[in-house]
């Protein structure tokens, strides 16, 4: 199994995206899985100008028909530094015909990162619109993607519709940002929310909530240790946001990062929008062994799938794939495998993990039942590229799985149709066994 090191504090421009970080969560493995929470910080925007590149034919290709009846696509073929973004919500439209990833083409100037739109199935591939980075990137359950761009001088935040052409300017950065995570917005898209650094001195990170109707910003929460807070709405009604919290972690006062996380280990809270009250989850240090730093929230339930270090009471034979709701004890969703970069399909019904040992199989279970789904290798090597880990998330449909490997040496977008009879029992209210 490759042990992934702690990222110093030139791993930000690891991504292969010309240095606009998109929020690398480079694992740190304990002995036998993933272990803590992985972070960077300082996504620094400068001025750009954007011009698209030309569309290309598509090239993708069918590489595997398993026995289970799983194929497995590779989407992309361009030796480009592209990336499904990531796997906490699905980056798709509404109605599963699509989905978003990033890369950076060569023939861009200024906004360089160029989201790209697959159709699944026939495979035609055109730009979304291009921005300056990943950081800092979200997608509403229906399908809405917002992303920053440079636009003269001004830092701006734009929303496009996956399915369709419209594409808006929804805020104004008042200055520019340093970015510490991805973005995230409520479903009913009054709120945008984000990890940001204003301390110069790099020792506080801040919540930034925007709220859409008003225009109106402010900083809703602030700590030493949010260095990298992953902040997830709440899909339901919206109005809490999900927060990391690396507790002992650290950057030196000149933007460095010094350590990941200290020896308390890595938890999460709860945060009230828009008045930022904090709510604890009992995961972590005393309550569990860490947290990986890989959650999400479990459809509209109010409940956060998540991966603790599988060890001791926690150990893949007992489980490290957690379910924890606020003022709840955890309780242990699936057993039998080192679980560790999670999603959770749109409907909450199925979660999608990479087991981190092996091939790193793409693994699709119930969140109700546990029951799991072998779906494929993804026969990557991880490296401290993220566009090397796995990363899967399902289609809203729960017919695909979109993940990421170098199984060629080249890190590269590949699809898994997962036929109907596979998905199906996973849905079954109980588990036979």
């Amino acid at each position: 199994m490759k042990r992934l090191k702690q990222n110093s504090s030139e791993s930000n421009n690891r991504s292969g995206f010309n240095g606009e970080s998109h929020l690398s969560r480079r694992a740190w493995l304990g002995k036998v899985s993933a272990a803590t929470t992985a972070c960077t910080a300082g996504s620094v925007l400068g001025p750009t100008r954007w011009i698209f590149g030309a569309v290309e034919q598509s090239r993708s290709k069918l590489i595997e028909s398993l026995p289970n009846g799983v194929e497995v696509w590779q989407v992309t073929t361009e030796d480009y530094a592209q990336s499904n973004i990531y796997c906490e919500v699905p980056y798709c439209s509404a109605d599963s015909r699509l989905f978003v990833y990033a890369r950076q083409n060569p023939r861009l100037t200024g906004n360089r990162t160029e989201f790209m739109a697959v159709e699944l199935g026939t495979w035609r591939q055109d730009p979304l619109d291009a921005g300056v980075t990943i950081s800092g990137c979200a997608i509403s359950p229906d399908g809405k993607f917002y992303y920053l761009k440079n636009v003269d001088s001004r830092v701006e935040l734009w929303r496009a519709d996956v399915a369709g052409s419209e594409k808006t300017k929804v805020y104004e950065f008042p200055s520019r940002p340093r970015l510490t995570s991805l973005g995230t917005v409520s479903s009913d898209h009054r709120y945008y929310a984000c990890g940001v650094v204003t301390d110069p001195n790099w020792q506080m990170f801040d919540i930034l909530l925007v709220d859409l109707s008003t225009g109106e910003s402010r900083i809703i929460d602030r700590d030493p240790h949010i260095l990298n807070p992953h902040v997830q709405f709440e899909p339901g009604e919206g109005r809490q946001l999900l927060v990391q919290h690396n507790r002992g972690g650290k950057y030196t006062p000149d933007g460095k990062l010094e350590r990941l996380v200290g020896e308390e280990g890595a938890t999460l809270y709860l945060l009230s929008v828009p008045d930022g009250k904090r709510t604890p989850l009992l995961v972590g240090k005393p309550y569990t062994t860490p947290c990986t730093g890989h959650e999400a929230w479990i459809g509209n339930t109010k409940e956060v799938l998540l991966t603790v270090a599988a060890s001791g009471e926690f150990a893949r034979e007992k489980g490290n794939l957690l379910g924890v709701r606020a003022e709840r004890p955890a309780r242990v969703v699936a057993r039998g495998y080192s679980f560790n970069h999670v999603g959770v399909s749109r409907c909450g019904r199925l979660f999608s993990a990479d087991d981190w040992q092996g091939q790193f199989k793409v693994i699709v279970g119930s969140t109700k039942t546990g029951r799991c789904l072998e779906v494929c290798d993804s026969h990557t090597s991880p490296t401290r590229d993220q566009a090397t880990h796995v990363h899967p998330y399902l289609t809203p449909d729960l017919k695909w799985v979109i993940f990421n490997s170098n199984r060629t040496g080249q890190p590269h977008i590949y699809a898994a149709r997962i036929p109907n009879e596979l998905i199906h029992p996973l849905l079954e209210e109980t588990d036979p066994r």
